[in-house]
């Protein structure tokens, strides 16, 4: 038999009686604390946060230049360099050591502190007078770090000012061969040098011990750029070397930055600068927490540019919108080298943990940590298939792999539906970090794809709603992005999965992708197709995703869609899903057609609207979370959905007291809803306030309406009552 909406249909059994649906598809695994979970996974991961990666886009962290350092530049560096902690403890142990290894993160400033100590150090006019008028940023955008200890000679050769200070390319670095015939170019006495060391060097140990000893035979000075990771690790273990580098504060790098660049400029100018800074709209845009000096230097140059006209504020707020994703491009750019393992497992195990931050941003540090550590795996077999990584037990620096990902631990709180919990939490020191990091990844560089799905199909299994709900978000964005590739690597697998967990997962990304203009079409006919097919999980998805109101274009055809696929299912997953409508942004729309339903001549549509009826006043508000804000419902969540409605929206009463008494009076419905209403009353009277809704609401039940309340159902009802 065909039914009026084209779906097959079984012959019609007769009446039969319905009951009170128990639990949802999930059969009560993933449901509780979603809500939270989903709100979060939202505010992090904006479709309209990062454009996708224009093809060759520019790359802002170009090596080093090489050669010597030109007068204009060391002058800069004297007018707005903001000295770091330990600034002058750090050029003493140069001065003593002639060898000084700054650890930290590129962006940091460590290069442009390095050149401002071999200045210091090279320089008539004086150490400590450069170090007095010293701040943290120049022109050149590197960073890093400085700590450790050390002893030597302390030489201290006067030269004349200029080109005195001298950057090395990775293939100039003295001391590479043999230690009594290091190549290289020529150390000149009184020189100072500055080299990073390359990214590829694990043991930078004996390498520095023949650099420092070079440096102190010519009576030079050499600084060496190391950014975070194991070499790192090493020195500072050691603590021969190397110190910590910790950048001055941002602040203070931006006001000199912007009164250098301003200084000829009027004072209104500099005035004008210093208040764009801190617009709510252009703190927004540039989205993070504190700019390193690099990024507060290039911030300072937008602002000036900005405050004397040569930039619209549409300009610079683009232009700040790009900061994230150039950080994230400078990451990725950087995780592939070296390419095979081991050798490449600590930068893996690096970009994973940016990746799973990007997911789980704000959630719980050892939900982060683990995510990072499965990802780690599928990166590493797909780089070598034949090879399986271990996990480091004990860290060398705990903290070191957060740093490397700007990220720092706080305090949060985890829904557990229930009730919350306190957790140690971690997240980006940017807000705008979490979606240009993983669009990087899945816009710039395809490899990484099949790993990331893998990994979020994983996810997406597990029924912690912090863990699934995170990925299926994750998913659903990514989906967006590229619908033709994340249609088969991640909405189809989950759909077809044999778990209740990955089928609601599917549905939350295909809501979450429908977000988009552009993709919307292709998932409303998607679901329509699925919702005609033979294949009972697609269809079951199907049914779940038009829950979120999103897939079809709005609550209404979502409602008329589910109307439909009632004939399938017996309105036992349906209804769940126009439950989930009803706790969502438009109720009204919702009420509307169940009232309709119960008016229509299609048994289906008559059960689907009794059936959710009778959920409503049996399941918990916070159970029914959607990819919309309600707010009005928040106050209520651990009530049921009828009562918190009728709290938040009094305006709700006579339409669900309609639908009630139907429920009520109705053969086939009324036994389960006397029951379902002696439950909500007698699990409100354990709280007032839910008791102080129903008492204003039952009269109405009772009175309202064409037909009296059942004499069987108002005996049961003040029975109930009396009994309280």
């Amino acid at each position: 038999m065909s039914g009026p909406d084209g779906i097959d249909t079984p012959a019609d059994p007769g009446p039969r009686r319905l009951d009170i649906p128990r639990g949802g598809p999930l059969d009560g695994a993933g449901e509780a604390g979603g809500a939270r979970t989903a709100r979060e996974a939202r505010a992090h991961l904006r479709l309209t946060d990062c454009p996708p990666r224009p093809p060759g886009a520019a790359d802002e962290h170009r090596p080093l230049p090489e050669g010597p350092v030109a007068r204009e530049e060391l002058a800069l560096i004297r007018r707005v360099h903001r000295p770091a902690p330990g600034h002058a403890a750090m050029r003493e142990r140069l001065r003593h050591t002639h060898l000084l290894a700054l650890c930290g993160e590129p962006g940091t400033g460590r290069a442009c502190t390095g050149l401002a100590l071999l200045a210091q150090l090279t320089d008539h006019g004086g150490p400590a007078d450069l170090t007095e008028r010293a701040g943290s940023a120049g022109a050149a955008e590197c960073a890093e770090v400085a700590d450790s200890a050390g002893t030597a000679d302390s030489a201290e050769p006067a030269a004349p000012a200029g080109g005195l200070v001298i950057r090395l390319g990775p293939g100039d670095l003295p001391g590479l061969s043999a230690e009594d015939l290091p190549a290289g170019p020529q150390i000149e006495r009184g020189h100072g040098y500055l080299l990073e060391l390359p990214a590829d060097e694990t043991d930078p140990g004996p390498l520095l011990d023949r650099l420092r000893a070079r440096f102190a035979e010519r009576g030079a000075f050499g600084v060496v750029l190391v950014a975070g990771g194991p070499a790192a690790d090493r020195l500072l273990s050691a603590r021969r070397h190397a110190v910590p580098y910790e950048p001055p504060p941002a602040a203070e790098v931006l006001d000199h930055q912007l009164s250098d660049l301003l200084a000829d400029k009027p004072a209104e100018l500099l005035d004008l600068a210093r208040a764009t800074a801190v617009r709510p709209d252009v703190a927004d845009a540039l989205g993070l927490d504190e700019p390193r000096p690099g990024e507060a230097a290039r911030f300072a140059r937008h602002l000036a540019a900005h405050a004397e006209g040569r930039l619209s504020h549409e300009g610079l707020l683009e232009r700040c919108r790009a900061f994230a994703p150039e950080q994230a491009r400078a990451w990725f750019d950087g995780a592939g080298r070296p390419g095979t393992l081991p050798a490449a497992l600590p930068a893996l195990r690096t970009a994973a943990l940016r990746i799973a931050l990007a997911v789980f941003n704000g959630s719980a540090h050892s939900l982060t940590s683990e995510a990072a550590e499965l990802l780690t795996w599928e990166l590493a077999v797909t780089v070598d298939p034949q090879y399986a990584p271990g996990r480091t037990l004990f860290a060398v620096r705990p903290g070191a792999g957060l740093a490397a990902a700007r990220a720092v631990c706080c305090d949060g709180v985890e829904d557990l539906g229930e009730a919350s919990v306190p957790v140690r939490a971690v997240r980006f020191q940017g807000r705008r970090l979490a979606s240009a990091v993983l669009y990087e990844a899945w816009d710039g560089h395809h490899n990484v794809r099949g790993p990331m799905a893998r990994w979020l199909r994983a996810l997406c299994d597990d029924p912690r709603p912090q863990v699934w709900v995170r990925a299926a978000v994750a998913a659903g964005v990514l989906c967006a992005r590229d619908y033709l590739y994340g249609f088969v690597e991640l909405l189809l697998p989950l759909a077809r999965a044999d778990s209740p967990v990955q089928r609601m997962a599917a549905a939350t990304a295909l809501a979450e992708a429908a977000r988009d203009e552009g993709v919307r079409p292709a998932v409303d006919g998607l679901l329509r197709g699925w919702a005609l097919g033979d294949d009972a999980r697609e269809r079951e998805t199907a049914v779940l995703a038009h829950g979120y109101g999103l897939a079809a274009g709005s609550v209404r055809a979502s409602l008329e869609e589910l109307a439909r696929l009632a004939y399938a299912d017996d309105g036992r997953t349906t209804s769940y899903s126009v439950l989930r409508l009803l706790a969502g942004t438009d109720p009204e729309a919702v009420l509307a057609a169940l009232a309709a339903w119960l008016h229509d001549t299609r048994r289906p549509r008559r059960d689907l609207a009794l059936l959710t009826v009778l959920r409503a006043v049996t399941t918990r508000t916070s159970h029914l979370w959607g990819l919309g804000e309600v707010p009005e419902l928040e106050p209520y969540a651990a009530w049921p959905l009828a009562t918190a409605l009728l709290a938040a929206r009094p305006g709700s009463a006579p339409r669900f007291a309609e639908l009630l008494r139907a429920a009520l009076t109705w053969a086939r419905s009324a036994a389960a809803a006397e029951d379902a209403l002696v439950g909500w009353i007698r699990r409100a009277a354990r709280d007032d306030r839910q008791l102080a809704v129903l008492y204003g609401f039952l009269p109405r039940l009772a009175h309202d309406g064409d037909e009296p309340l059942d004499v069987r159902a108002a005996t049961r009802i003040r029975e109930v009552l009396e009994a309280l």
